[in-house]
């Protein structure tokens, strides 16, 4: 797949020129497996330059937290609570660089967002609502998989799993991911990964790497939360069931205990019939 010549072109000096001295919002972790859930890490700001040769080194004469921490770049907007990630926008001599495989169309595009990982960096088990590619430009990246149809295994809180450890899962807090079928595969530089929305994926930067993460939306436009700018908001249609979910919970409350769990029980029998994809769907 041709992805123009960032592959060969964006080393770390090249990086830094281009990029110059532009200031950059990143994550720094005294720690490799950064936990979103209870914000194991910190953010800093650094211009570019410095924090791209930061990132590539093991060990740090200038640091935050310890001499080595991680760190890593996920591109946002100019108002992250407006815009989307685009390279284009914020790294436009970069984007240059860039050919972003043509699967979509034009108006489908969501973000393309700009990755940079410390070697050893892991990011925590999560799902998006959108199709997208992870682009692969250098550096070596492991990831891990799991289906939309394991979410019972996966001990959710949001859009994020609480098993932060896939390699080393702590059973005893954690017995039902022993059922969670696992997927993995290994991205060298000018590899490209398609991950589809709703899969869950974990990713460790095996080397100090450089990637594209490219978003598009594959539903109408209008199943879609219009302020969501990262593109991991639960489509609108999604949200309203949740609440309604919510509400009929509550007024179980008011039911004694074992009349509450007798409808509790039927509720999902219903949405098993109503809602759950046959096994051959």
């Amino acid at each position: 797949m041709e992805l123009g010549p960032c592959t060969t072109k964006w080393t770390v000096d090249y990086l830094s020129q281009a990029a110059g001295s532009k200031e950059v919002k990143i994550h720094v972790s005294a720690v490799p497996q950064m936990d979103f859930l209870s914000k194991n890490f910190v953010y800093r700001t650094l211009p570019f330059d410095v924090f791209v040769r930061r990132a590539a080194e093991v060990k740090h004469k200038d640091y935050f937290l310890s001499e080595d921490e991680k760190y890593y770049l996920r591109s946002v907007g100019e108002d992250v609570r407006k815009d989307i990630a685009d390279i284009r926008k914020q790294f436009p001599v970069l984007a240059e660089d860039v050919q972003i495989p043509e699967y979509f169309e034009k108006e489908q595009f969501f973000s393309s967002v700009f990755r940079i990982s410390s070697a050893g960096l892991q990011l925590w088990t999560h799902y998006d609502v959108m199709d997208n590619f992870l682009i692969q430009v250098t550096g070596r990246k492991r990831v891990v998989l799991y289906s939309p149809r394991d979410v019972p295994y996966l001990y959710l809180s949001g859009t994020k799993s609480e098993v932060l450890d896939v390699d080393n899962p702590d059973f005893e807090k954690y017995p039902l991911f022993a059922k969670a079928k696992r997927y993995q595969c290994y991205l060298e530089a000018g590899d490209v990964l398609f991950i589809p929305a709703m899969w869950f994926h974990n990713v460790i930067s095996e080397e100090f790497g450089v990637a594209l993460n490219v978003f598009w939306k594959h539903l109408p436009a209008e199943c879609y939360d219009k302020s969501d700018t990262y593109g991991n908001k639960d489509p609108t249609a999604a949200s309203r069931a949740i609440q309604i979910l919510d509400r009929a919970l509550k007024t179980l409350e008011e039911l004694p205990e074992e009349y509450r769990d007798f409808y509790a029980r039927r509720m999902v029998l219903r949405i098993q019939e109503k809602a759950y994809r046959n096994d051959n769907g």
